[in-house]
């Protein structure tokens, strides 16, 4: 979920197009189509990977990015080979646009497609499961694979982000079984 983490570990990168396989909260009533994934909490994952991948002469629109969350939201980011960096929603926001100020991307946009997901839900908690690239177009490198761990809650009639963990796949740490799309 960083860039540092995403594309290559200098810099600090962050997070869409895949199935959607959530089932709608037990709770939200009979909802069908776009509704019911706009009302998941893979639909919630969605909405912040759409977020963050913007074109060329633009940002993220924050606001929007925080009312995914939960306001004591903690966001766990692999920022080299063997350290992670821990972030308050504020710390994770001040850390893109710490990012954004200091490269290229608001001139060339960024990029964060979603490959797989798997989610499970459970009453009112959720774990989705993501397989992801980034990419800063025409940075001249492929885009980079990570893999995003998100906690939900179901608070107040919609799902709630309440923790993600970032890792980036290496040999000797494989793409997890559930996202590795074989069969």
């Amino acid at each position: 979920m960083t860039i540092r983490g995403r594309i290559g570990f200098s810099i600090s990168l962050y997070l869409p197009l895949a199935l959607l396989l959530a089932a709608p909260h037990s709770g939200t009533g009979q909802v069908t189509g776009s509704q019911e994934e706009a009302n998941s909490a893979e639909g919630v994952v969605h909405e912040l990977y759409d977020i963050v991948t913007f074109p060329a002469g633009t940002t993220p629109d924050w606001d929007q990015f925080r009312t995914l969350f939960l306001p004591e939201a903690v966001v766990v980011l692999r920022s080299s080979r063997d350290a992670t960096s821990v972030f308050t929603l504020e710390g994770f926001v001040q850390d893109w646009l710490r990012f954004i100020e200091g490269s290229t991307v608001e001139e060339t946009g960024f990029t964060e497609r979603i490959l797989r997901t798997h989610t499970t839900v459970f009453g009112d908690i959720a774990h989705v499961w993501v397989l992801y690239e980034a990419e800063i177009p025409g940075w001249g490198r492929p885009p980079q694979p990570g893999v995003d761990s998100f906690q939900l809650v179901f608070q107040e009639g919609g799902w709630k982000i309440a923790s993600i963990t970032n890792e980036v796949p290496t040999p000797e740490r494989p793409i997890p079984e559930v996202l590795r799309g074989e069969g």
